[in-house]
């Protein structure tokens, strides 16, 4: 045998022997894949199962608690929702129509005749019959229990600042009654400039609208400014009512 053939022999041993070696590689590099597969269709099918489990008991009562059956979601009174104020200011009555006649206090008291105010014996005003309806209750401690620290004597159909400014009592300016009210609410009506006190309404950006202040008696009845107690707005509504999840051994609710 030449030596060529013997080289051209050893040369295909060596090749046939290098693709037997590759086709090993990659057979393990293939069953090393499919391992690997394996294990992470193992974990996925485990955190699944446990998906499973957690939802079961969350849906199933849990052992040792009572059932309790939630309780009715109490309907709001629209009183709590309702956008309108407490009431209608002359202002406001006039706005939408009103007779301006049933504002005009000369209908019956005399023009130019000062009104003279009759005092009970602990030195509060006697409200005629014609205005029963007025309750006075202007301030603690019988302060302002006159008429003529807001009305003008001589002028009824005016309102007087305690700086001596006159604002007529049916303006319609959304500023009449906070000048009057400012007067000797100093703060309340510097809250009341700032946006603090009251309610806006209407468009925060500007461009798209203007905004909508209430006045003072928009809220506030002139001769009894105090709001008087109300029930306060359910409050929200609870998944897990009180008492429904049992208390912990050594603990009291």
């Amino acid at each position: 045998m030449t030596r060529s053939k013997r080289s051209c022999r050893r040369f295909a041993a060596s090749k046939s022997n290098n693709d037997q070696l590759a086709g090993g590689g990659e057979c393990r590099n293939t069953a090393a894949i499919n391992m690997n597969g394996g294990k992470t269709n193992l974990v996925l099918a485990g955190v699944a199962l446990s998906f499973l489990v957690l939802g079961f008991v969350f849906v199933r009562d849990i052992p040792g608690r009572a059932v309790v059956p939630p309780p009715p979601v109490p309907l709001v009174d629209l009183k709590f929702v309702d956008p309108a104020p407490t009431r209608v200011s002359i202002a406001e009555n006039l706005k939408n129509g009103a007779d301006a006649s049933d504002y005009d206090c000369y209908l019956c008291h005399e023009r130019n005749k000062p009104l003279k105010l009759k005092l009970d014996a602990s030195g509060d005003v006697i409200v005629p019959s014609e205005h029963k309806d007025i309750v006075m209750a202007h301030g603690s401690h019988k302060r302002n229990n006159n008429c003529f620290n807001c009305h003008d004597e001589n002028n009824l159909d005016q309102l007087q600042t305690r700086d001596g400014r006159q604002v007529k009592l049916t303006d319609l300016s959304p500023l009449s009654t906070p000048q009057l009210c400012g007067s000797c609410h100093g703060p309340t009506y510097r809250d009341w400039e700032a946006g603090v006190h009251g309610r806006t309404s209407g468009y925060w950006n500007r461009a798209m609208g203007d905004i909508q202040r209430l006045s003072c008696v928009s809220c506030h009845n002139p001769h009894s400014p105090k709001f008087p107690g109300r029930a306060p707005a359910p409050g929200p509504h609870r998944l897990h009512p009180a008492g429904s999840a049992p208390v912990p051994q050594g603990k009291v609710e």
